[in-house]
């Protein structure tokens, strides 16, 4: 499982109600799109830059009734369905400007500078989902947030060693300093007794946040519901695999294989039908 919460779309897609998959398909689209433009191709930053302004244009020309200038097919559908659900656009602006901070900045001075971004890159598609589903309450929304945020670290964390080759490094620096691990580490793929416990930090608040907003699964009716007790439980797992490899990302990459796939599910019908969240979900194996 990826935490990447544009990846999961599509799967999360498959097990929505027939009539949301063609609206949800839209919004991930779009989000797809807009990513795109900093993750592919070989612009320059300036160049992703000016093409991510012209997606803002397009998100203006939906909120003014526009043809948009730029993927007119595109944000014609996304008027569609902002119209028929009364969307609000302002997380699809946030998302946009995650993704011009994500072209120029490749560290994070602490964890509140490192949470600010998650807010807008991991939340709008959350806090879309819950428009769509007429669930959009204030407590829905911030356990949505939390959820999202945690996926988003754990993403973060698994790929620790793609992102350096890339130029970046999402642990933040306050951390580093706090448990005293060089960036050299990182470089060197260096697992010593200071990497370990900096990462069981990092695994241990990722895992918190996502107890903490576990719970908004209990309250979504239906498929949607126990799909995202899957997400949660799937994001739990993945987080076990960080323990049981050591933290050791560089040469283990935490990921889900078949029969954590059977694990996730069983636990995911566990909390669905139990009506409760546990801290720690308890291993099958036994020692996981």
């Amino acid at each position: 499982m990826e935490a990447d919460q544009y990846e999961n779309f599509p799967i999360a897609g498959a097990f929505l109600p027939k009539a949301l998959r063609a609206p949800v398909g839209v919004i991930y689209q779009v989000a797809r799109t807009a990513a795109d433009i900093v993750e592919e191709g070989d612009w320059s930053a300036a160049e992703r830059h000016a093409r991510l302004a012209d997606f803002h244009a397009g998100l203006d020309a939906v909120a003014s009734g526009y043809l948009a200038p730029v993927h007119p097919l595109l944000f014609g559908k996304l008027a569609g369905v902002v119209a028929q659900y009364k969307l609000p656009l302002a997380p699809l602006y946030d998302l946009v400007a995650a993704l011009h901070q994500e072209i120029d900045t490749t560290r994070f001075a602490d964890r509140s500078v490192l949470l600010a971004y998650c807010g807008r890159s991991a939340h709008p598609v959350g806090q879309l989902l819950l428009h769509l589903f007429g669930a959009a309450s204030p407590a829905n929304l911030a356990d949505s947030d939390t959820i999202c945020t945690a996926l988003h670290l754990i993403n973060f964390w698994q790929d620790i060693a793609i992102d350096w080759k890339k130029g970046r490094v999402y642990l933040p620096q306050s951390d580093l300093a706090r448990f005293k691990v060089r960036e050299a580490s990182i470089a060197d793929g260096v697992v010593d007794d200071a990497w370990r416990a900096m990462m069981a930090y990092e695994v241990a608040c990722a895992r918190t946040m996502l107890i903490r907003g576990a719970p908004l699964a209990l309250r979504l009716p239906g498929r949607a519901g126990l799909v995202l007790c899957g997400i949660v439980q799937g994001g739990l797992r993945i987080l076990e695999r960080f323990e049981r490899a050591g933290y050791d990302v560089f040469r283990h990459r935490p990921a889900l294989d078949g029969f954590d796939w059977f694990v996730v599910t069983a636990r995911a019908l566990a909390m669905w039908l139990s009506r409760r969240v546990s801290m720690r979900a308890t291993s099958i194996e036994g020692n996981a």
